[in-house]
C-alpha cells in the first residue's frame, strides 16, 4: 500500500481527456468562449474583415525576386507576374491604414471597425501592416494548417488566434464583421467570400455588411456573377450586395459612406 496520499486530476486540467474525442464539444466552446473574452478585454466592438492571397507580396520584395530572376538568366513570367500582383499587397496595406485611422478618429469608447484578417502572410500580412502602421488595433485569425502557417509579424499580440476548427474561425470572421473587402486570392478566399454571400442571401446575417470585390480584372475572370444572372442561378438583385472596386480611394469612400449610414449608431451591433 502507498501512503503517498492519492491526489486524482482535475477534469479541467487533464490534458489527455481535454484532447480526446469526448471533449471535442469543450474544445469547440473554447474556441468561442476564449476569444469573446478577449474582444470584450480588448473594447473591441466590431471589425472589417480583408480576405486575399497569402501568396502576395510586396512591391519591394517582389521587385528584389524579379531583379535576382533577370540576373540569373531564367523565366520571369512569374516573377513578373508576382510584380503586378503585389499592387493588390500595396493597395490592402494602404487601404487599411486609412480605414484605421478614420475609425481612430471616431471618438467612441469602444474600438470601432477593427482590421481583421486570417492573420498569414500575403494580403492578410499586408492589411495588418497598414493598421499597424496607423497605430490601431487589428486581429488575426489563424489556423492550424498540415503546413506551417505563422501569425505575420504586425498583427496585435492579445488580438492574435489560432483556431483549430475551420467553422469557428468563420464564425469569429462573420459576426463581428461590418464590412468586408475581398481581394484577389485563391480556394480560401472564395470559400470565405461566398460563405458570406450564402448568409446574406439567405437572411441569417441580418446586418448590412458591404462586400467590396477589389480588382475588377482578377474578380471579372475568376467568377461570372452575371453568368450565374443568366442562367437563373441568383438574382438581378443579389448582385447588389457586392461592389467593385479598383482604387483605395473608391473603397474608402464606399465603405466609410456605408458604415456611417448604417452602423455608427446601432444599437446592437450583432445582428
Amino acid at each position: 500500500m502507498n501512503d503517498e496520499p492519492f491526489r486524482p486530476v482535475k477534469a479541467y486540467r487533464d490534458e489527455e481527456f481535454l484532447g480526446s474525442r469526448a471533449a471535442r464539444p469543450l474544445r469547440i466552446l473554447a474556441e468561442y468562449l476564449e476569444p469573446e473574452e478577449r474582444f470584450r478585454q480588448a473594447r473591441v466592438r466590431d471589425t472589417i474583415v480583408v480576405f486575399g492571397s497569402s501568396r502576395f507580396s510586396s512591391a519591394e520584395v517582389a521587385q528584389a525576386a524579379l531583379k535576382t530572376a533577370k540576373a540569373a538568366g531564367g523565366d520571369l513570367t512569374e516573377a513578373e507576374r508576382d510584380v503586378k500582383m503585389s499592387r493588390y499587397y500595396e493597395d490592402a496595406r494602404a487601404l487599411s491604414a486609412r480605414l484605421t485611422q478614420w475609425s481612430k478618429g471616431l471618438d467612441r469608447e469602444d474600438k470601432r471597425f477593427v482590421i481583421c484578417t486570417g492573420g498569414g502572410p500575403g494580403i492578410m500580412e499586408a492589411a495588418s501592416r497598414g493598421a499597424s502602421e496607423a497605430k490601431g488595433l487589428n486581429i488575426g485569425l489563424n489556423i492550424s494548417l498540415p503546413f506551417e502557417q505563422i501569425a505575420n509579424p504586425y498583427v496585435t499580440r492579445n488580438l492574435t488566434f489560432e483556431f483549430h476548427y475551420f467553422f469557428t474561425r468563420k464564425f469569429w470572421f462573420a459576426y463581428l464583421s461590418k464590412a468586408i473587402i475581398a481581394m484577389p486570392g485563391g480556394v480560401g478566399t472564395l470559400d470565405e467570400l461566398f460563405e458570406t454571400l450564402t448568409l446574406m442571401q439567405t437572411g441569417k446575417i441580418r446586418k448590412k455588411v458591404p462586400i467590396i470585390l477589389y480588382g475588377k480584372e482578377y474578380w471579372d475572370r475568376a467568377v461570372d456573377f452575371q453568368a450565374l444572372v443568366e442562367f437563373g442561378t441568383i438574382n438581378a438583385e443579389d448582385l447588389k450586395l457586392m461592389h467593385r472596386s479598383d482604387s483605395v480611394d473608391d473603397a474608402f469612400e464606399y465603405l466609410t459612406t456605408e458604415l456611417t449610414n448604417n452602423h455608427l449608431s446601432d444599437p446592437n451591433p450583432y445582428m
